[in-house]
């Protein structure tokens, strides 16, 4: 960089080396208001001069939401609590919500929904499952470029930790671990892992006789009672009930309220879908799906009154969800983490909710926690 260089500018460099091994190409960039400027030195698809790009970080703002759900929803990786659609149920104040687009040429290149905390941790997700960068099929330059120009926002911002939490892989249209390799090849190491449960489905096999032989013949007992009944309800005013009554059993309380349920089936109505078993009309089950992106469906409540049972309801209620979700056409079914929330070590596994979970013909897949220390 020659001397005439403004003193308002951050220069940075770093080494990125090509397959080839007779050629390394110096990347630096210059932090400054207007945004991220890259320079590119030596040569660069097959041409001997320096090839120069800009790289903006946009802090977002109301009047991105169009755009910032658009990407989202074409994405590679995206789910629906990366959408602005969804954050919106939080109400104002309730989180430092600083999320960020990064666009190269006025195109979007990824977003990073995310929090601003108080000490400098920056957080992906903020009020949502999961969060981290979302892109299209991203290519391991594109994602370097977005990679190190967040770590000069981090540094500039004065942001001391990050912590990113991806959606696991089962997410991804086109399977791709390009982030994954940028984060660590600069220094992001794993902060924890989550155990995760998914089923993979398939419309060609036998649903039922691919569940373990317990779960068959539950969900055929109560296929054998009139009094039982399953249906996709609107009916949050009776399932919320049996879900606090459920958690508080465990002493725990539910991620949402009820007010926030009914604000996020206003906002994304296709989006949630509730079963409810009832009991000569009494609803004494429910399980709530939310339609992540077309790939997955997740299950985020599955609850009953333990008064009934007897009835094994939950058993009739994941064979009705999981049968509803391959109909759709969804390729998987995402059962949650199961960890022992009350252990010391929070990656203690719940043993005998992962047994459950195992006899609908589950495999175990991570949740993984990226963090780095910006210096």
């Amino acid at each position: 960089m020659n001397s005439n260089t403004p003193k308002k500018y951050r220069t940075i460099s770093f080494e990125m080396q090509h397959t080839s091994a007779s050629s390394l190409r110096s990347v630096r960039f210059l932090d400054s208001l207007g945004g991220i400027w890259y320079i590119l030195s030596g040569p660069h698809r097959g041409s001997s001069r320096d090839h120069r790009f800009r790289m903006e970080i946009i802090e977002y703002q109301s009047c991105h939401k169009e755009e910032w759900d658009a990407f989202v929803r074409e994405s590679n990786n995206g789910t629906m609590f990366h959408l602005m659609q969804f954050l919106e149920y939080h109400p104002p104040g309730r989180f430092p919500f600083q999320h960020l687009l990064f666009k190269e040429i006025d195109e979007i290149i990824a977003v990073l929904p995310g929090g601003l905390w108080e000490k400098g941790t920056y957080e992906s997700p903020v009020g949502g499952s999961y969060g981290s960068f979302v892109a299209k099929d991203i290519n391991v330059e594109a994602a370097l470029k977005v990679v190190v120009a967040f770590e000069s926002y981090c540094r500039g911002k004065s942001i001391r930790e990050v912590f990113l939490t991806p959606a696991p892989f089962i997410y991804q249209k086109i399977f791709s671990q390009n982030l994954d390799f940028v984060l660590m090849y600069r220094g992001f190491t794993y902060q924890r892992h989550y155990i995760s449960h998914a089923i993979k489905l398939d419309r060609r096999s036998d649903l039922l006789a691919s569940f373990q032989s317990t779960a068959r013949r539950n969900v055929r007992k109560t296929m054998r009672e009139p009094e039982v009944t399953v249906d996709i309800s609107d009916d949050y005013a009776g399932f919320y009930p049996i879900l606090a009554e459920n958690k508080k059993k465990f002493n725990a309380k539910p991620t949402h309220s009820y007010e926030d349920l009914l604000r996020l089936k206003k906002l994304l109505p296709e989006n949630l879908v509730l079963f409810l078993l009832k009991v000569n009309g009494r609803p004494v089950a429910g399980s709530l799906m939310f339609v992540c992106n077309p790939k997955v469906a997740l299950c985020f409540y599955n609850m009953l009154c333990y008064e009934y049972e007897e009835y094994k309801p939950v058993y009739r209620l994941m064979y009705e969800v999981v049968k509803w979700a391959t109909e759709k056409g969804f390729e998987w079914f995402d059962i949650g983490v199961s960890q022992d929330t009350h252990a010391e070590n929070p990656m203690t596994p719940s043993l005998n909710l992962i047994y459950f979970k195992e006899k609908f013909n589950s495999r175990g897949l991570l949740r993984s926690t990226f963090y780095k220390k910006i210096q």
